[in-house]
């Protein structure tokens, strides 16, 4: 059981939080490349767009030093309840992040997370580098029990190789994913209701 003073969420930010994939795949098409007929079922963007690997990892890192990665809009429900888990039992979060390592891009991604969770919600935002690993990022928190929040898959058995409470995002990619360890959630209320009902008061 997770006690009050336990009060830290471990969470990835595109694909959690934010919702990434629609404000790419719009700039994609801006740009004339367009999904492919069920596309959002594939992880791999070159898969997505049908382009080769290298194109799309450089189109990544272009839209990821954009303006516009300081605005992208909030994932489903996970303003209202990141902000109820913070305000009702004081929760804070370290946000981990593969944005790339171009500090105006990683000002502009706290600046967005500021502004639609609230300037308090976010102790910590670690960015690292595009499509990277994050075992060393969550060695700190090895053992801990803490929630992880992801929605990509090895990330969240990293999470769980480590002694994290992993809990999986789902999207078209993901959703028939199973390990008896990773809880897949459909939104942040499920993500809620999983942590207020595991505190001790």
């Amino acid at each position: 059981m997770v006690q009050l003073k336990d009060q830290l969420i471990l969470t990835d930010v595109d694909g959690v939080l934010l919702n990434w994939e629609y404000s790419f795949t719009i700039w994609m098409k801006e740009h004339g490349f367009v999904l492919v007929p069920g596309g959002e079922y594939y992880y791999e963007l070159d898969r997505r767009f049908n382009i080769d690997k290298d194109q799309v990892m450089k189109l990544v890192k272009i839209f990821n030093e954009s303006a516009a990665i300081g605005f992208l809009p909030a994932l489903r429900d996970a303003v209202y309840y990141v902000k109820k888990l913070h305000e009702r039992y004081g929760f804070v979060f370290h946000a981990i992040t593969s944005l790339g390592r171009e500090p105006n891009a990683g000002k502009l991604r706290e600046m967005n997370l500021r502004k639609l969770f609230g300037e308090l919600v976010f102790e910590k935002v670690v960015c690292l580098d595009t499509n990277a690993d994050k075992h060393d990022a969550l060695l700190p928190y090895q053992h801990s029990g803490c929630y992880w929040i992801e929605d990509k898959v090895s990330n969240a058995e990293t999470g769980i190789a480590l002694g994290l409470n992993s809990i999986l995002v789902e999207h078209g990619f993901n959703m028939h994913y199973y390990h008896p360890e990773i809880t897949l959630v459909k939104n942040w209320k499920e993500i809620y209701d999983i942590v207020s009902s595991n505190i001790v008061q």
